[in-house]
């Protein structure tokens, strides 16, 4: 079964909630996956992943400076992450403060690399957006994108 990393940065523990309640529901779906923080992620670790999803607070309107750097420092394995499945969620401060952006940030650095992004026609349209810490709604979305995410990989993957 393909396995998944989810790559975190979080100042306020609002994103670090999200990554948690996203591996959470990976475990439920049997998907082998691990979760972590930003600066304890290797750049070549990416190598060992069919899915990988990164998780952002909002820096004004763009990813945090240390998945920047993360992504930066990728561009060792380019072309290496082609065809993997990548997906990205964000948390922020405010409606239209750029979490949208943010997650597009992520995004583009993925289809640089040649991944396989998934979008959602239900929800987020781009990857799930918390206003602070994540509620009822965005749990929701999170268990639902899990679902989604882990279907398409098991398609890509089979």
């Amino acid at each position: 079964m393909p396995g998944v990393v989810i790559i975190y940065d979080s100042v306020t523990k609002n994103t670090a909630q999200m990554a948690e309640i996203l591996a959470a529901e990976l475990k439920k779906l049997d998907t082998p996956r691990d979760l972590f923080h930003v600066d304890d992620f290797e750049v070549k670790k990416l190598l060992d992943y069919d899915g990988i999803i990164v998780g952002t607070p909002n820096y004004f309107g763009s990813m945090s400076n240390k998945l920047k750097k993360l992504f930066d420092d990728s561009v060792r394995y380019y072309r290496k992450l082609d065809g993997k499945l990548g997906a990205a969620f964000c948390s922020t401060g405010i409606i239209g403060g750029g979490g949208e952006t943010a997650i597009i940030d992520v995004l583009t650095a993925m289809m640089i690399h040649g991944m396989i992004v998934m979008g959602s026609p239900h929800s987020g349209h781009y990857g799930v957006l918390s206003i602070g810490s994540p509620d009822e709604r965005v749990k929701k979305e999170l268990s639902e994108w899990a679902s989604r995410f882990v279907k398409v990989l098991n398609k890509l993957f089979a």
